[in-house]
């Protein structure tokens, strides 16, 4: 049986101001009405498999759960990786996962991030690879290129294995430009997509024989692991002692069994604006946009308001997007640039690298209205039947407006019902929680007033999840 192994992971960096890293670009709609997450796991439709095993870092948990239950998708188990250790101890893991109780399924290695526009396509090239894996085969696939791109590596075909199956002949990595054409008009390159298919023992067997020491910290940190709601806690001290490497080094290139199935299913990493934009689909001067925007003599760009009006007049080959905190505005050709940018950021200590204005939480979200230097204002929505953590604190006080649904409080020792257009006040040290006994989402103004604004002024009394 095929088990799709779906890694959610990475921080979609040269997508900001779009991708955080609370909020990567795997968990956005960049491509169509459903994250790429969704996407990812709505495409297999097509083929017979069992519920897919997701990889995911800790802190992005809830988020994962969420996006599955909006779509009602199951799963066969969510592993938090508490901190990254790159693709193959991540496989490793799926593979430890598959063979538990004597299984040997074929472990279908999937990106959460990935666009694929032909489904059919994606789907048969599927099919042949199942006939190499069954024989032992480590299959990757390779994307037939449609130009010169320096941003991938490359595999070169070797011998054929059968029906659109080849031999890898040898892994290349990311080549100059002048490489990159030789390579395209050789017609014996593909791009290496990163997704794989093979039995997770041959996974196994192949990662004792070339990084046995990788396969240890995995097995000590899958037998250490332990069952947390929907989640796969791993014993955090093992996985933090596991090397760190991709699937391509600690395997593919030393197992004389690596195998390729060519893919041409217009396959995009939407790994920047610029890749983002050529999936993307252009009015008649080339432009691609988002949101509430307005356009004059501009072509070939690709504009994105998340929040406000945008405007361009007489520009190419722009990006332009605009959230809710911040705008990036650069050319096309230098959007690989854009990492630097959230390095930047991050040597600064600024919190637009790492969250929205906007931010999720299990039980709905809370946006940044204003902030003075003695008052925070913020939109909060809570789902229905949801709650927040029972706190308190200890520098501010606390008012709530309802402006629609119903919300339960517990303010101290009372517990009371507000409704639309009423308001409560939660002094200084008053332990309070929020709410939602209705079948609406409840929404509400919060005014923090006082000396210390802060999220780290909270003392939880009660966990529900992520606190707020």
């Amino acid at each position: 049986m095929l088990l799709p192994v779906i890694m959610a992971g990475g921080s979609g960096s040269r997508l900001w101001p779009l991708s955080r890293t609370l909020y990567p670009k795997q968990f956005i709609s960049l491509t169509s009405d459903n994250t790429m997450l969704q996407d990812t796991i709505t495409r297999l439709s097509g083929l017979e498999h069992q519920a897919p095993f997701i990889i995911c870092n800790e802190e992005h948990r809830f988020i994962v759960a969420e996006q599955l239950r909006q779509h009602q998708l199951s799963h066969s188990g969510i592993v938090l990786e508490p901190v990254g250790r790159n693709t193959a101890p991540a496989i490793a893991l799926a593979a430890l996962h598959g063979v538990k109780d004597g299984n040997d399924p074929l472990l279908l290695v999937l990106a959460a991030d990935h666009a694929i526009q032909n489904q059919e396509r994606f789907i048969k090239a599927i099919e042949k690879a199942k006939v190499q894996a069954v024989q032992g085969k480590l299959v990757t696939f390779g994307i037939v290129p449609s130009g010169p791109e320096t941003g991938y590596g490359y595999i070169k075909q070797g011998s054929p294995l059968g029906e659109n199956a080849y031999e890898v002949e040898r892994f290349v990595e990311k080549p100059d430009l002048s490489t990159a054409q030789q390579y395209v008009d050789s017609k014996d390159y593909l791009w290496n997509s990163g997704m794989f298919l093979f039995k997770a023992s041959r996974y196994l067997e192949e990662l004792k024989l070339h990084r046995p020491d990788i396969l240890e910290a995995c097995e000590l940190a899958y037998k250490g692991a332990r069952q947390d709601l929907d989640f796969i806690r791993l014993d955090e001290d093992a996985f933090k002692a596991c090397p760190d490497d991709s699937i391509d080094y600690a395997v593919m290139e030393h197992t004389t069994d690596a195998t390729v199935v060519p893919l041409d299913a217009h396959w995009s990493d939407v790994g920047s604006f610029s890749s983002l934009w050529e999936v993307a689909d252009k009015d008649a001067d080339g432009n691609v946009t988002h949101g509430d925007v307005l356009m004059q003599g501009t072509h070939n760009s690709f504009i994105y308001s998340q929040n406000k009006l945008v405007s361009t007049v007489g520009v190419d080959d722009l990006v332009v997007v605009e959230t809710k905190d911040a705008v990036l505005v650069a050319h096309k050709d230098k959007v690989q640039d854009v990492k630097s940018i959230v390095n930047q950021l991050k040597a600064m200590g600024r919190n637009e690298c790492n969250q929205h204005r906007e931010v999720y939480r299990p039980w709905g979200s809370h946006d940044e209205i204003a902030q003075g230097e003695r008052f925070h204002v913020k939109h909060v929505v809570v789902k229905p039947g949801e709650q927040t953590a029972t706190q308190m604190h200890y520098h501010r006080a606390e008012h709530w407006i309802v402006v629609q649904g119903t919300a339960k409080v517990l303010n101290g020792e009372n517990t009371y019902i507000l409704s639309e257009n009423e308001s409560s006040y939660v002094g200084i040290g008053s332990a309070h929680k929020i709410q939602n006994p209705g079948k609406v989402d409840l929404h509400l103004i919060e005014v923090r007033t006082g000396n210390y604004l802060e999220e780290d002024d909270v003392v939880r009394l009660e966990e529900y999840g992520v606190g707020y």
